[in-house]
């Protein structure tokens, strides 16, 4: 298992994952036209599954949903996004992460949000031990500028919602639904919606193995996935290269807020922004047997 490594350095870190890139831009080719404009994405502004890039070399991530402790407009993405090391590097207790206050370019915003949490760092200033947490407690928070935040939709595209968090994760063979929005697409609208199921929870409850169609890639990091209700489910963190490769494994969020109320130091107050669409649950607007 080695975390989604996010963008750039791409050719590198797809050939060590084994991912066929070739057959990534073949989708994008049989799926260009087919539903550019269906997913129902805002033209401009702030929404789940904009691209982001932190730091000074602009590593290319996926923001999952929208949270506020009350005073300020975030954007979740995962947090080893602000990773400093290798894609192998996955322990959040001991991995290198750029500080918090590094600008963060956010896809339709006017100005740089700024990194303002991670359970990477909250977890090393507070010296966590427990494994599991170590490694999947995953997520940052990305603090928009309160123009910007005047115009952030909380809706997760094509799908609408969320309609809250998933206080139970999933079951073993539920349905899960995500967006990301990995610059590989090169824009494919019909290629950032995802559909699969769970093959099951482990570490305690802190992850979700999931299958999807198409799967999550470089660049889709930080992206969030939804339940068959719509609940919010969690955040994509890692590759599976074993036993089980081409799955993906989702950082649970309710343990995730749970963290950052408690321990991780956050305040007590953050919570998700549900949607302002309903949810709609359908299938991918690609043809899986491609």
């Amino acid at each position: 298992m080695t975390a989604l490594p996010e963008l750039p350095r791409t050719a590198r870190r797809l050939l060590r994952a084994g991912l066929a890139a070739g057959a990534v831009l073949a989708l994008g080719l049989a799926a260009a036209g087919t539903a550019s404009a269906q997913d129902g994405a805002p033209d401009a502004g702030v929404h789940p599954g904009v691209m982001t890039r932190t730091g000074p070399e602009g590593a290319q991530c996926t923001a999952n949903f929208v949270f506020t402790d009350g005073s300020a407009t975030y954007l979740g993405q995962a947090a080893h996004c602000a990773g400093t090391g290798g894609s192998t590097e996955v322990d959040g207790c001991e991995a290198g992460s750029l500080p918090l206050g590094t600008p963060v370019e956010v896809e339709g915003a006017a100005a740089p949000g700024r990194l303002v949490y991670s359970s990477w760092l909250s977890m090393q200033e507070r010296g966590e031990t427990d494994p599991d947490t170590c490694r999947f407690n995953d997520f940052a928070l990305v603090e928009l500028s309160p123009d910007d935040a005047a115009r952030t939709s909380p809706t997760v595209p094509f799908y609408g919602g969320p309609t809250g968090v998933a206080a139970d994760g999933v079951a073993t063979g539920g349905i899960v639904y995500g967006y990301g929005n990995s610059s590989l697409r090169q824009g494919v609208r019909a290629l950032r919606p995802k559909t699969g199921t769970s093959t099951g929870t482990g570490g305690g409850g802190w992850t979700h193995t999931v299958v999807t169609v198409p799967p999550g890639v470089p660049g889709d990091s930080g992206s969030g996935y939804l339940t068959a209700d719509g609940r919010a489910l969690g955040v994509l963190s890692t590759l599976n290269l074993a036993p089980a490769p081409g799955t993906n494994g989702i950082s649970d969020l309710r343990k995730i807020l749970d963290y950052a109320n408690g321990p991780g130091g956050h305040g007590g107050a953050l919570r998700l922004v549900e949607g302002d669409r309903p949810f709609t649950p359908q299938p991918v607007p690609i043809d899986p047997a491609f």
